[in-house]
């Protein structure tokens, strides 16, 4: 197959091209970033996303979003804002597809059994796990000694699916990398400002927020998780949830003001009883809640920063706060009704146990429990901490479903 020769878009230098290890393309007509994108693509931390929860219980019923197609999602989202403020729009993809492959199983649920677990080997955060499968993990390029590192993707590529550009030890709770992955993560940020993350990786950050706090009301209104008419009477809840989890200077008169200007959109839907008409009304609502969310951005951003392509370090997203306000106030409707209900709460607490007892099961019975990949990390593991990071890392890999396998099987429970 002979490709035409794409465009490179000239606001990124070569430097931004750059792979860690040195990596010609093996046929010519596909820029570094669309190799970017295609490897990521077919990654094996990208299928398995299919069967990690978002919020939802994957399996539960079929209509509700996934990881992957969340992701899928947030990808669209990104690159045609990207593309509208001048980055390019594989790079921008790459980045969204990227941002949630670290999520372990059962989502944050899951993600806050290992920290905890992890809390004496450096911690565990989905964001820096993110980073590690794709810099070690997906054994796509090896070096000289035979290592995996990783994807071996562009700096650009890795500087824009980094959402918090500073290690554990300068932020304990929100971090993007480990100190054993310090090496190549310096080697990204050379020259970037000191904990100042680029506008791609803010572009793909806007546009996770847009997408799901968009789809998660979609989901909960299909699955009747979400009755629309108790929104007003329920504000104050909302409020509480959007102060503690998602913008913590969030007003209550902001949060009367943001529910009413979303009331008031003619697409809004009064009731909802699952009709084809009402179907297609939340289709609409959907389409027009991002469009409104994107396009402030883009225009925000525009005002400040001119018409010039916005690239790498060259300006910031500007949000206005209504639509910032907006967003924070619907992702609280999933986690007032779904996420803090109580039926949640019990489903947790088994979900953490599983985690659990599936990092101490693989340890206990390591190596033979240990995949291919894991199985020569742990052979060139030589302290306790090392070889427990191989099995956490071998733990957060697995689907939701494939954490119950495994825990049957080794377990029997």
């Amino acid at each position: 197959m002979v490709l035409r020769p794409a465009h490179e878009n000239h606001a990124y230098s070569s430097v931004d091209r750059e792979r860690f290890l040195d990596e010609p393309a093996k046929r010519k007509g596909r820029t570094e970033f669309a190799r970017d994108r295609a490897r990521i693509i077919h990654s094996f931390a990208l299928r398995r996303l299919a069967a990690k929860t978002q919020v939802a219980v994957p399996w539960a019923s079929d209509f509700p979003r996934t990881r992957l197609s969340h992701s899928l999602e947030c990808a669209q989202v990104g690159r045609e804002l990207g593309a509208a403020l001048g980055a390019d729009p594989d790079l921008m993809e790459s980045a969204c597809l990227a941002h949630d492959l670290g999520h372990p199983p059962f989502g944050h649920n899951g993600e806050e059994a290992l920290a905890k677990i992890a809390e004496g080997l450096g911690g565990f955060e989905g964001n820096a796990q993110s980073f590690r499968l794709l810099t070690r993990i997906e054994a796509k390029t090896v070096d000289n000694d035979g290592l995996s590192v990783g994807l071996n993707l562009t700096r650009a590529t890795l500087d824009a699916a980094t959402k918090y550009p500073w290690s554990s030890q300068e932020n304990s709770r929100k971090y993007g990398v480990y100190e054993d992955d310090q090496v190549i993560f310096n080697w990204v940020r050379e020259s970037a400002p000191e904990g100042k993350t680029c506008m791609e990786a803010q572009i793909m950050d806007w546009s996770d927020d847009v997408a799901y706090s968009v789809h998660d009301l979609e989901d909960a209104l299909v699955t009747g998780q979400i009755d629309i008419s108790h929104l007003r009477r329920d504000l104050s809840q909302l409020h509480a949830t959007a102060v503690s989890d998602y913008l913590s200077d969030m007003t209550a008169v902001e949060a009367e003001i943001a529910l009413d200007s979303l009331m008031n959109l003619s697409c809004w839907p009064k009731d909802f009883d699952r009709s084809h008409r009402h179907l297609a009304q939340l289709k609409d609502l959907t389409s027009q809640l991002i469009g409104r969310f994107a396009l402030a951005a883009e225009r925000e951003t525009r005002q400040h920063f001119g018409d010039d392509d916005l690239v790498r370090y060259s300006a910031n997203l500007l949000v206005p706060r209504d639509q910032r306000v907006e967003v924070a106030l619907l992702k609280s409707l999933a986690g007032y009704y779904i996420i803090r209900a109580e039926k949640s709460q019990e489903r947790y607490a088994k979900q953490q146990q599983v985690i659990t007892d599936l990092v101490e099961a693989v340890l206990e019975s390591a190596p033979t429990s240990l995949e291919s990949f894991f199985l020569q990390e742990w052979n060139r593991a030589s302290t306790e901490k090392e070889k427990l990071r191989v099995v956490i890392d071998q733990v957060s890999s697995l689907t939701d479903v494939g954490a119950y396998a495994l825990h049957e099987r080794l377990i029997g429970a």
